[in-house]
């Protein structure tokens, strides 16, 4: 039935076209055998009809072709091969300028079982790129995904990133101020943040598929978010909002432990007692953990659990060099698994000094609504006498007190 849909949507007038392609991507979404098949179809529906295809099109297929790791090569060297033959149809240049972005080293790599013998050099891609850029057809958004296109190429080519650079700094001026935006900003990751350019650009991790197993893990996420919140409390004037706060962070100050003035009487004396706030007991200190010591570096954890969010634990990172050399470019990168959610802040340096310097600090906001035992995943990428160095190793032994 889908050939027979796909052989009509090369005939049909223009007023059928939409409805023809929404029919079927929304059947191929239902009833599709394979993955391949899956994006087989959308591929072909997109260079027939892009511009008649319903808006999530593109994130669709960029979600299917994310989560499907063994197609990334059969999927980059058809969008490739598609992109080259026609950059007018707008959703189509956009999937293949985001699919080269994100596996441009595969397109590289020789052949595919899967397709055709395709030898493409570096030049060739980049040169397809840029007349994406240039093309009067192509979209503000469609030179967007072009231009993150060629930055993340620069992290995956072998070749010089000159060529790149200057793509990029020519549309540090241009009018769209969205793409003037991201212009700027990835020339300043160029000349000031080289170091993190790696990391920054690394590969999209994989996405799952919406369903119902998606739509219980938003709910999960929406209840976590709530528990975050403070409850409200609306007969409270706002200074005593104030006060609370205060005590919550600070311990409480000698100004709200003043009790309000008693009643004379026996009644009223038991109510005013009853009307005292009570501290809450300070909850014992959990300890500190190491969990990474190499030639002078080493890593240490501290915990905190606010008291007044319980599934929330707070982490602090602290980085010390005991050795006679700096340890530059140093950056911590961490995971969870999917049932929490992890904030990861600003680290307050990328240099640790010699010889018990300065100490970098970063922090970890783990939400933990299940209350599970917590697994942490590091990765630590850092220059030091002259080398650099990468290590990913995972935290399982962490206190108990950090979850229970």
């Amino acid at each position: 039935m889908t050939q027979e849909l796909q052989g009509f949507l090369e005939t049909c007038p223009l007023d059928l076209r939409a409805d023809c392609a929404s029919g079927i991507l929304l059947a191929a979404e239902r009833f599709a055998p394979t993955k391949r098949w899956h994006i087989d179809t959308i591929l072909r529906v997109l260079t027939m009809a892009g511009t008649h295809v319903r808006d999530d099109a593109v994130a669709n297929l960029t979600q299917l072709i994310g989560g499907a790791q063994e197609l990334h090569a059969y999927s980059v060297r058809r969008l490739y091969s598609a992109l080259a033959q026609d950059i007018s149809q707008q959703p189509l240049v956009q999937v293949a300028a985001w699919c080269i972005g994100e596996y441009g080293d595969l397109l590289l790599e020789g052949s595919c079982e899967e397709t055709e013998p395709l030898q493409v050099e570096e030049e060739e891609v980049l040169a397809l790129l840029e007349r994406v850029l240039q093309s009067h057809m192509s979209l503000p958004a469609t030179r967007g995904y072009a231009l993150t296109a060629l930055m993340k190429l620069s992290t995956r080519l072998r070749g010089d990133n000159n060529r790149i650079r200057q793509v990029v700094s020519i549309y540090g001026s241009c009018l769209d101020v969205e793409l003037q935006q991201r212009a700027v900003e990835y020339n300043t990751l160029f000349r000031k943040y080289d170091h993190m350019r790696a990391a920054i650009l690394e590969k999209m991790p994989l996405v799952e598929r919406g369903g119902p197993q998606a739509d219980e893990e938003v709910k999960e996420s929406q209840e976590a978010t709530r528990l975050l919140e403070p409850a409200p409390v609306p007969t409270e004037p706002q200074a005593s909002k104030l006060l609370d706060l205060l005590d919550l962070l600070d311990g409480p100050s000698e100004d709200s432990q003043q009790p309000a003035p008693v009643d004379p009487s026996a009644e009223g004396t038991l109510i005013h007692l009853l009307d005292l706030p009570c501290a809450p007991l300070a909850p014992a200190p959990i300890p500190n953990l190491k969990v990474f010591e190499r030639e002078g570096l080493q890593l240490n954890l501290s915990f905190v659990r606010p008291p007044g969010t319980p599934t929330l634990l707070v982490i602090t990172v602290t980085a010390t060099n005991a050795s006679e050399g700096d340890v530059t470019h140093f950056i911590c990168q961490a995971a969870v698994p999917k049932s929490f959610q992890l904030q990861l802040q600003a680290p307050s340096g990328d240099t640790v000094p010699a010889q018990g310097g300065l100490p970098v600090t970063q922090v970890l906001r783990v939400l933990n609504p299940n209350k599970a035992p917590l697994r942490l995943k590091l990765r630590l990428t850092y220059n030091h006498y002259g080398q650099s160095v990468q290590e990913v190793f995972e935290v399982n032994n962490l206190p108990v007190e950090t979850w229970q």
